[in-house]
């Protein structure tokens, strides 16, 4: 099983500066590699303080510099905004930098506040995305390539950086088409994948849905690696708990005005922070994820686990105005206690408790 950290880089008011929050992202992946995670995951999202990850790319290359041993990944480019034969030299170019530690996590996006932007069609970008699904392994693993399709025309081309890794990085895959779903897994690519704030039932509805959509691929569900992308908290103090469940809050608060096009804003930048009409108190998202103690966060983990079946956790870990201190040292108890005992739990038998092994 693989651990890693989702740094959404939020900015949830000017208290905190773009500078801080930036700088708490590399922090908190220099923190991730010394408590033994294996991966740091950057969002890309652009012009509102929803994220202030405007390239992961760039991100991974300079975390590459910080570190020498934890894979580094965008989750996810957003394809359809980039201009695909510069995209695909970056993405050899970072693969380079970080000496073989990129692992390339692609979407094809869905806040329409960043397609206008772009000048690009949100209702084109599934199609898109299926071009670049066509090119990316052929731009990075021939000597030269070409590609005529309807949105990307590249006459024949070299790249002349080549990636570290062979063939090429590991691909993630976002998404919510179940056709590109199914297509990822018959091509062997990873799928990123997440319950939101959901509980066990919305775990398992996703585990049938990536069932559903091997039978599709005509796969064997087993052969596809799932990264699930989970909140989770662990610590004594109720408030502590309170305050990070507030920060998930504030992230799907966004996330969701940003989906359904009603974000307001009263200077241009700063989102208002709306409640959703159907939105879950703090109590109900208590209930549904690993929060708690360290041994309620381990045994909860574990029950998601044996449902989902992921080899890859990432924990969000960089929401809101969650305290710096506070994040780092829960960085530090998850890498020597909760991820520990998870493994070793998943080593002897995944369906048992791991209370014996929290202290251990």
């Amino acid at each position: 099983m693989e651990f890693g950290v989702f740094l959404l880089a939020q900015q949830r008011s000017y208290a905190q500066s773009s500078h801080d929050v930036i700088r708490a992202s590399i922090e908190q992946t220099v923190a991730a590699e010394q408590a033994g995670f294996d991966a740091a995951w950057y969002a890309e999202h652009h012009f509102n303080n929803y994220s202030l990850s405007p390239s992961p790319l760039m991100l991974c290359a300079h975390a590459a510099a910080k570190t020498s041993r934890i894979r580094l990944g965008p989750a996810v480019c957003v394809l359809p905004l980039y201009q695909a034969p510069r995209f695909l030299a970056e993405v050899a170019l970072v693969d380079t930098l970080s000496n073989g530690r990129l692992q390339l996590g692609i979407g094809s996006g869905y806040q329409q506040f960043e397609f206008e932007r772009f000048n690009t069609d949100l209702s084109e970008a599934g199609k898109m995305f299926q071009e670049y699904m066509d090119v990316i392994p052929m731009a990075l693993t021939q000597k030269s390539f070409e590609y005529e399709g309807r949105y990307l025309k590249i006459p024949q081309t070299s790249l002349n950086v080549q990636c570290v890794q062979d063939p090429m990085p590991p691909i993630w895959v976002t998404t919510g088409n179940p056709l590109v779903r199914a297509r990822a897994m018959r091509e062997g690519y990873n799928l990123f994948i997440t319950a939101l704030l959901g509980g066990l039932d919305a775990i398992r509805v996703l585990r049938s849905r990536m069932e559903e959509a091997a039978e599709a691929a005509g796969t064997n569900i087993d052969d596809t690696k799932f990264g699930f992308l989970r909140c989770g908290f662990a610590s004594e103090n109720k408030a502590d708990i309170d305050a990070y469940l507030d920060s998930a809050r504030f992230a799907r608060r966004l996330s969701e005005s940003l989906r359904d096009r009603r974000q307001e804003t009263d200077d241009g930048y700063l989102m208002q922070e709306v409640p959703l009409q159907q939105e879950m108190t703090l109590d109900e998202m208590r209930a549904n994820l690993p929060v708690g103690s360290v041994n309620q966060v381990i045994d909860r983990m574990l029950e998601e686990i044996e449902i989902l079946k992921p080899r890859h956790i990432a924990l969000q870990t960089q929401l809101g105005d969650c305290d710096q201190t506070t994040m780092l040292k829960q960085i530090e108890v998850w890498g020597d206690k909760i991820i520990p005992a998870i493994r070793k739990a998943l080593g002897s038998d995944a369906g048992s408790s791991a209370k014996q092994y929290a202290t251990a």
